[in-house]
């Protein structure tokens, strides 16, 4: 009986680990995965700089609420040329929506005028679980000492409506305009919103 209780408690402590959500201040972990190019992209390839990962499926209403109107591409191209790492993140698994391969995620990126640093691709989730993502989009930025600063939704107006963003309070450009001065973000962490990533 004792050790059947003992399996049972060192498989439940594993998956909770498996389970672990990166925490504000807490280091991000580490990971590699294939870009759209199929070239190896590893997390901390990027210490020294400041990181967005966006949760992405072009598919999701959400998603194509912020595309549409060009407001996440304007805040691409704006970070970027601040020095920001961006890199959008499609976890969504194969025969799902919003899974693409690498020229599929291209042709996405070039159609809709986006400007990441690189759209990677984890078909196994395995990238989305290890850091908690939940919708997209979805939006975690880590700072040039690699600990997470900001997590959760881009802005404050949870709909599908592209007009809704120039009305929003955009919690990523304040992250980011805060910590690229060197201030701390006064609003770490919001409540996501969006379609569920399709695990």
């Amino acid at each position: 009986m004792k050790k059947i209780f003992l399996t049972t408690s060192l498989l439940l402590s594993l998956v909770l680990s498996a389970r672990a959500e990166v925490e504000i201040g807490e280091p991000a972990p580490d990971f590699t995965l294939k870009d759209s190019k199929d070239n190896p992209q590893k997390l901390s390839a990027f210490a020294g700089k400041f990181v967005v990962l966006e949760w992405l499926n072009p598919d999701c209403p959400f998603v194509k609420k912020q595309y549409s109107g060009g407001n996440m591409q304007k805040l691409q191209k704006e970070y970027t040329a601040k020095g920001v790492v961006w890199l959008s993140i499609i976890s969504s698994a194969p025969g799902k929506q919003g899974h693409r391969t690498g020229p599929q995620a291209d042709a996405d990126t070039k159609d809709k005028n986006a400007v990441p640093t690189a759209v990677l691709l984890d078909p196994s989730g395995s990238v989305g679980q290890q850091f908690g993502a939940k919708t997209t989009p979805q939006i975690f930025i880590i700072n040039p000492e690699g600990k997470m600063i900001y997590m959760g939704a881009i802005d404050s107006i949870r709909s599908a409506n592209p007009e809704d963003c120039s009305k929003a309070e955009n919690y990523v450009r304040q992250a980011l305009d805060a910590a690229l001065a060197g201030k701390p973000v006064s609003n770490p962490e919001t409540k996501p919103y969006g379609c569920s990533v399709k695990y």
